[in-house]
């Protein structure tokens, strides 16, 4: 399993959100399927999820995907006990396909804590670094790039449509042209500098950080995330047997609303959860990170 070093790889600590939750829903399932079953982790990351899944069912497989080079690499630190029963592909999830049928499908759609708190990956404006939020950073535009490749009015739909800011053409505008006079901005705190600029003074010390949704909606287009959640709820429920779960963690409404959509009007599939299960008060005081957090369940129609 292991894939090469990484030096922060040893930093990354995958929490695994609603773990507790996810392994009630699998004990669930019938034993057949425990006992000898494979399981698709599609968003592998620092291998939390995993490792839990392993340790309840001796009997289980994990092919676990993950883009991420660090997180793989952590992943396959963690998991190297459980050897032959994981395999890990250097995937997005929607490029990933399948021959043979599985028990359950897990997708963990949160950015890990490692992304946000390492500067060096630029996913955060808490902390300075290069402005690049991309999951795999070796493929396709760093946001610098993409800031400096949109146009104004591209760039504000991006802000409004992914980031839900209603302040989307001022930033734009800000943004736009900062470039035109001083060339690149040096990082992400510069950026978030431009992006507060934009509001109110009264509005920039409030809950939300005003860079919060301009970053959200950088990250999700530079990954293409929203364009790979659809794809993966395109192809996951051919990839089960039949009663098998689809279990997908999402963490803003944009995610959410696709998910909840999929899982009502497929066909395929059967909801399992009427309302989205959230995390206990206990686990968001041992993890804030999961406030937001919503898991919703499906099955594979027989």
């Amino acid at each position: 399993m292991k894939e090469g070093p990484f030096s922060s790889s040893s930093k990354f600590n995958h929490v695994p959100i609603m773990g507790k939750e996810i392994i009630k829903h699998l004990k669930e399932l019938p034993s057949e399927f425990t006992k000898q079953g494979l399981i698709i982790d599609a968003t592998l990351g620092g291998g939390g999820h995993s490792a839990q899944i392993l340790e309840n069912f001796p009997g289980i497989k994990i092919i676990g995907l993950d883009q991420d080079p660090i997180a793989r690499e952590a992943a396959s630190m963690k998991l190297i006990k459980f050897a032959s029963r994981v395999e890990i592909i250097p995937t997005n999830f929607a490029d990933f396909s399948i021959n043979e049928q599985v028990i359950c499908v897990l997708a963990d759609l949160g950015v890990s804590s490692h992304q946000l708190d390492e500067p060096s990956r630029g996913f955060s404006f808490r902390s300075n670094g290069p402005i690049d939020m991309r999951m795999n950073p070796k493929e396709g535009l760093s946001a610098a790039e993409l800031i400096q490749t949109l146009s104004e009015k591209e760039l504000a739909d991006v802000i409004y449509e992914l980031g839900e800011e209603k302040r989307s053409r001022r930033i734009a505008r800000r943004i736009k042209n900062d470039l035109a006079a001083n060339g690149p901005y040096s990082g992400t705190k510069a950026l978030s500098y431009a992006i507060a600029g934009c509001f109110p003074p009264k509005q920039r010390y409030g809950r939300i950080h005003p860079s919060t949704r301009t970053f959200q909606a950088l990250r999700i287009a530079v990954n293409n995330e929203l364009g790979s959640l659809e794809s993966l709820l395109l192809k996951a429920p051919n990839w089960l047997l039949e009663n098998g779960l689809f279990l997908v963690i999402s963490f803003h409404s944009l995610e959410d609303k696709r998910v909840k959509s999929t899982f009502k009007c497929d066909p395929r599939l059967k909801a399992l959860t009427k309302k989205p299960i959230r995390a206990t008060p206990t686990e968001i005081e041992l993890n804030p990170r999961s406030k937001s957090a919503k898991l919703r369940i499906s099955s594979k129609r027989s």
